[in-house]
């Protein structure tokens, strides 16, 4: 029988999710940008993601966007809360608001639907809304997307994880029931299903996302080793990858992690170590900051006063629209404090502080004396030399 969705959030989690699950069932996406929503409704994507974009252009999805849906939810089967939760420095955890409020709607409207957090959340969050709202059935679904691939992952996932209160005979079934519902959707058909409980999943999400961030800063500072001792970093991670048990993946240097994902979830894990002993997690938050400075400072030692910088393209990863806590930016605040610096990224409208915004490509490749790339990209065959960029195998 198929089921009445909301999903709360229209980003790449909430919006792979609705267009994976809108092929099996009626689901409505909420998102409070209308310029969003009005996309949606027309079959054009709001963000950058092949699958997403091929999906609703093509596909007959049983899917409509909406900025509310109060009625709705009186009649949904299932809740899907993907709205953003940044970290907030100050109070050295996620701003959960968002998720917040759309709990305190569901409760106040006495939905019957469960719901599912499919937002980033620090440890025993969902423990402490379920004592909060005890009208509501409240489930914990970490996701595992990448940036640019996110309906993919969802119709080839890795996994499955749907966390409940597992002595609790209603929840544990209920979480079945979502964990089928996903699978029912995706293309892969052999997909493990792990139904635990919330704590236990809500740990899953942080420790993988610090796992994956520490393999970045781990090849990142390999990288900072071969370059100052005149090593060849392919040479020596090509060497290393050639072990099994490392593997050949996830070992591209990059100028430090950033994106949606890894710089918040790593300070959140680090913030959950409070009181617990621990060296390692602490350090991958900080090996980021030290890879970013060391960049910077290498920059400024091969260029001299006078010399103008270019910055090509603010986003994290090819194939991807995301600027958001890209390494480039701290790496651009020590370098403005010296040198000119020109920007090329046609997904902004104005510059960072201190910094200019150059549309036309091949002026901006002409002004600049050299050009710090994340990630190369073949418009920049014709000044390659003059680009400065640690993506030693051209890829993610």
């Amino acid at each position: 029988m198929n089921k009445k969705i909301i999903v709360y959030g229209m980003g790449y989690v909430g919006l792979s999710n609705a267009i994976l699950l809108s092929q099996n069932n009626e689901v409505v996406g909420i998102d409070i940008v209308k310029e969003k929503v009005d996309k949606l409704n027309n079959k054009i994507a709001p963000i950058k993601d092949k699958e997403i974009e091929n999906y609703l252009a093509n596909k007959n999805l049983n899917f409509i966007a909406k900025m509310s849906a109060e009625e709705f939810a009186k009649i949904a089967d299932y809740v899907i809360i993907a709205t953003p939760t940044n970290f907030d420095e100050e109070q050295n955890h996620f701003d959960t608001s968002s998720v917040d409020s759309v709990l305190e709607n569901l409760s106040k409207i006495e939905s019957k639907a469960v719901v599912v957090i499919k937002s980033t959340i620090p440890i025993g969050y969902t423990n402490e809304v379920k004592e909060k709202f005890k009208n509501l059935t409240v489930l914990f679904s970490p996701e595992f997307l990448r940036e640019g691939k996110a309906l993919y992952d969802n119709l080839y996932p890795s996994r499955i994880i749907v966390g409940c209160n597992k002595n609790n005979k209603k929840e544990f079934e209920k979480a079945q029931e979502f964990a089928d519902l996903l699978k029912k959707s995706a293309i892969k058909k052999d997909v493990t299903i792990l139904i635990m409980n919330t704590l236990e999943a809500e740990s899953v999400k942080l420790f993988s996302n610090t796992y994956l961030a520490m393999r970045v800063a781990y090849f990142n500072e390999v990288d900072d080793y071969a370059i100052r001792n005149n090593l060849n970093t392919k040479d020596i991670i090509e060497g290393m990858c050639a072990d099994s048990r490392i593997g050949n993946f996830y070992n591209n240097p990059s100028f430090g992690y950033g994106g949606y994902c890894f710089p918040k979830d790593t300070k959140q894990l680090k913030a959950n170590y409070s009181g617990i002993p621990n060296s390692l997690i602490d350090s991958i938050v900080d090996s980021n900051q030290v890879r970013k400075e060391f960049i910077a400072t290498t920059i400024l030692d091969k260029t001299i006063s006078t010399d103008t910088v270019g910055i090509y393209r603010l986003i994290m990863k090819s194939g991807s629209d995301n600027c958001r806590s890209s390494a480039i930016f701290d790496i651009i605040k020590i370098l403005a404090k010296e040198r000119k610096i020109i920007i090329f990224e046609p997904s902004i409208k104005s510059a960072p502080e201190g910094t200019k915004l150059e549309s036309d490509l091949e002026k901006f490749k002409k002004e600049c004396d050299i050009i710090l790339a994340n990630r190369f990209d073949k418009t920049l065959e014709n000044a390659k030399e003059k680009v400065y960029t640690r993506d030693i195998f051209e890829r993610d």
